[in-house]
């Protein structure tokens, strides 16, 4: 008979917490983002074996492709770990897989919380949200997420965070 496993610092409250995964449209966002550093810089690599034949050029090449398929299998699964979950108290954000990251944001130490999206995000219809805080530190995002998912997280954080502050 084993005895069952105690969760991890990473994973708190497994039975308590609801976590809300980001959209996988954020993979194909990521991906082409990659991609187009990736032509950048093969075309600068191209540009340097025109005009000075050397095997270093092609080796850069080779090592910039070999990098990019690596990251792109990264960051599928990186996009995966990202969650978030809402508490009475606090909002919880996940990420990371090598170095996993677990931010506990309590509402009362909100000063304000943007909404932003770039061209490739609003393309695909995601937004990031960010949280600030006094600290700098203690920041946390949620990358995307739909519009609508958004605006709604950005104001319950914002009635919460002036709920909860007008308490101190």
């Amino acid at each position: 008979m084993t005895e069952p496993l105690a969760p991890d610092a990473l994973t708190p409250w497994p039975d308590t917490v609801q976590w809300r995964p980001v959209s996988p449209k954020l993979i194909t966002v990521e991906l082409i983002a990659r991609a187009i550093w990736v032509v950048v810089l093969l075309t600068g690599l191209g540009v340097g074996w025109f005009f000075a034949p050397h095997w270093t050029w092609g080796a850069g090449m080779a090592a910039v492709v070999g990098y990019a398929i690596w990251r792109s299998i990264v960051t599928v699964r990186a996009v995966r770990a990202w969650g978030y979950a809402e508490r009475d108290q606090d909002l919880l954000v996940r990420h990371g897989l090598l170095i996993r990251r677990l931010s506990i944001v309590p509402y009362a130490r909100m000063q304000f919380v943007d909404v932003t999206a770039g061209p490739l995000e609003r393309a695909f219809g995601l937004a990031t949200v960010q949280l600030h805080t006094a600290s700098a530190a203690s920041d946390a995002k949620v990358p995307g997420l739909p519009p609508a998912e958004a605006s709604r997280l950005r104001d319950r954080l914002t009635a919460l965070g002036e709920d909860r502050a007008e308490g101190l």
